[in-house]
């Protein structure tokens, strides 16, 4: 796309800024919401991040805030950017991380006091952090450089010669991430400070990266943490055990043997057991993680989380020792539940909310006081995630982030429908986003929008997408087809070696379910969707023209060449497909968007970040490429510097693209709803 036409969109799908009754762009930098919420040991308090928009910044303000669980009252910890609050096992102190000049720094604050103290000068982030159980120690991972790769010896360089960057050589199987970019050599490790400051001590090292949730044993000798260390660990990226390394000199004992992810451990109060999740890798692309319990020694392993047929994270012990809570998202609704050691399980909360605010994927965060009350980030499709708080099945909002912004504005309506699938009568789960205003005797023009994953799951949740979308008169529908989480293992796998197929059926399903109930103009029909949602759309215009107009983001267009340029090419054709490109290339071929480009008449707008290392631009260029030989109107938009997570991690690039897309529909959008 020529810069002209780019500014020509962005400029045509809002008008200039003023007052508006419904959410609107600029809305988007003032969006507030709650992350890492911690309940203090005793209950008594909730300590938790607050993102704020800042339009100056263009990003997110992210600092600890405490709230006063009987009173609601919540205060600042600190006056300045921070992350990670951890509480002392006697609810004392807080640490967290920030940035103070330099590096992120371990910091610790003393409640009683208000006194707060830098106990660390670390050359890199610390990551994952966790208390001694008497409190004078922290644990914590972080990444320890080495000097890579090298081949041959360089001529020196004369002092104040200006030469051109020395030559980079890579032998790691993973050299490059999403977010990250080329990665630095050297390894993530563990290591352990005193509370009060100190220089800290590494306890794990060798070729390994070792990190994952933290945890101490009861009786503070060794820390638990899972990682792999086989011999080609590299090529196996769903592989991990449980390991304890012993405080006192090193020591690894591995707790865990089997094939398969073993991870989140956490030992109970008394020592004598140990939860974790994981599965048994049967190489297919999708498996529940199960809740399962261990002896110390890692003897006795027993699967606690029964017959549900989902997968279960995060496991954190009752302060009795008697129960686990654990996480689960069904039919996209993120759930927290409680699991006896015998395999009762109750549910203690319900609506989580994560902490994506572009699309309304499932998630949330959750912490257990050992009184049992519970706090996690509660939010719908109305609100972003705030603080709540589950005590004794008792269960309320904390906190109102967004109340002074959406005072006086009328959002769109969220509602919940299903319709059995064209292909075998499968129940898709789909959602139904209507305008502000919404007049049920009219017929609308319909964005179906597509989650990306494909092992994901949309959720009843805030999306700023499909806000402003129905903000401009539109109604948005969203689903689960077959392929996506939530809703076990046997519906995850429906795609498996077989993606895309017939979740094009669901999906065309959902858009004939919307229009037979009265609400979608079956002449103003458009489709989007990013990654796994890119990948469909693509699929989507070259099967059917029904769709008058196309926005295709950060897609997969061609396997092969997907599945060797991606950060994860060590496992993605491997699982998903079962086969590299030069085993069944015809099998990729198949199942790939680039192969029904000559189909297509449909108008495809492409939109990829520029710094894309999951579904490099590359795939994007190449649909573009295939349409603009064929003369199909088409278009490129690339965002500078965003990642593929990153795509509208900051709010100016956000509302671009939704400005583009929205243009990219209204050159093709007839009349109005009618």
């Amino acid at each position: 796309m020529r810069p002209a036409l780019l500014a020509l969109l962005l400029a045509t799908a809002f008008p200039a800024l003023a007052a508006s009754a419904s959410f609107a762009p600029r809305d988007v930098f003032a969006l507030e919401q709650a992350t890492d919420v911690q309940i203090s040991p005793d209950g008594k308090h909730v300590a938790y991040v607050r993102s704020s928009g800042d339009i100056m910044t263009d990003g997110a303000r992210r600092t600890v805030w405490l709230i006063d669980v009987a009173t609601g009252a919540q205060t600042p910890l600190l006056d300045g950017v921070a992350s990670r609050p951890r509480w002392s096992p006697d609810g004392t102190r807080v640490a967290y991380v920030t940035n103070d000049g330099g590096k992120p720094q371990l910091f610790v604050h003393w409640l009683a006091s208000g006194r707060t103290a830098r106990i660390t000068g670390l050359p890199e982030a610390p990551a994952d952090m966790a208390w001694s159980p008497d409190g004078s120690r922290i644990a914590f991972t972080m990444f320890v450089p080495d000097e890579g790769a090298k081949l041959g010896a360089p001529v020196a360089k004369p002092d104040g010669a200006k030469w051109a960057e020395p030559i980079k050589v890579v032998t790691r199987v993973q050299f490059r991430a999403d977010g990250e970019g080329d990665l630095k050599p050297g390894f993530n490790h563990v290591f352990v400070v005193a509370a009060d400051g100190g220089a800290p001590r590494q306890l794990t090292d060798g070729a390994f990266d070792d990190g994952g949730s933290l945890a101490w044993t009861p009786d503070g000798r060794r820390i638990v943490f899972s990682s792999n260390h086989g011999k080609d660990w590299e090529r196996d990226p769903f592989e991990s055990e449980v390991f304890t390394v012993a405080v006192a000199d090193g020591t690894l004992t591995q707790l865990t043997h089997r094939v398969g992810p073993d991870s989140d451990a956490a030992p109970s109060p008394d020592g004598r057991l140990i939860a974790y999740v994981g599965y048994d890798d049967r190489l297919r692309a999708y498996e529940n993680a199960r809740l399962t319990v261990m002896n110390a020694d890692g003897t006795g392993s027993r699967i606690i989380s029964g017959d549900l047929d989902r997968s279960v994270r995060n496991p954190q012990w009752s302060g009795d020792g008697k129960s686990i809570v654990a996480a689960f998202d069904d039919h996209g609704v993120t759930k927290v539940a409680r699991f006896t050691l015998d395999g009762k399980m109750t549910i203690v909360a319900e609506g989580l909310a994560g902490d994506g605010l572009d699309r309304p994927y499932s998630g949330g965060q959750y912490s257990v006081a050992r009184t049992g009350a519970i706090a996690f980030t509660m939010g719908d499709a109305t609100h972003p995630a705030d603080v709540g708080l589950s005590v004794n099945g008792k269960v309320r909002r904390l906190t109102h982030l967004n109340d002074g912004l959406f005072e006086g504005k009328t959002l769109a309506t969220v509602t919940k429908h299903s319709v059995a699938s064209s292909a075998g009568g499968l129940v898709i789960d789909y959602w139904q986003v209507t305008p502000p205003n919404f007049d049920a005797s009219k017929k609308y023009p319909t964005i179906l929008e597509i989650h990306g994953g494909p092992y994901a799951a949309y959720a009843p949740v805030w999306s700023t997408d499909d806000q402003l979308y129905a903000a401009a008169g539109y109604v948005v529908v969203y689903a689960n087809p077959r392929g996506s989480t939530s809703q076990g293992a046997e519906f995850a796998n429906h795609i498996w070696k077989d993606y895309p197929s017939h979740d094009y059926d669901d999906l065309m399903s959902v858009v004939d379910d919307t229009i037979a109930r009265g609400v979608a103009d079956k002449d103003n029909l458009f489709v989007t969707g990013g990654s796994g949602g890119g990948l469909l759309t693509a699929w989507i215009v070259g099967k059917t023209g029904r769709f008058k107009a196309a926005v295709s983001q950060k897609p997969v267009i061609n396997w092969s060449s997907e599945g060797l340029t991606t950060d994860g090419y060590n496992g993605m054709l491997k699982y998903w497909f079962g086969a590299q490109p030069w085993e069944n290339p015809d099998l990729l071929w198949k199942h790939s968007p680039l192969s029904l480009a000559g189909n297509v008449t449909t108008p495809t707008l492409l939109l990829v970040g520029a710094n894309d290392q999951r579904t490099p631009p590359g795939e994007a260029e190449q649909f573009y490429a295939a349409l603009q030989l064929r003369g199909i109107p088409t278009g490129l938009v690339y965002v500078p510097g965003a990642s593929h997570h990153g795509l509208a991690e900051r709010p100016s690039q956000l509302t671009a693209e939704s400005s583009a897309i929205l243009a990219w529909f209204g050159r093709y959008r007839t009349g109005v709803a009618r």
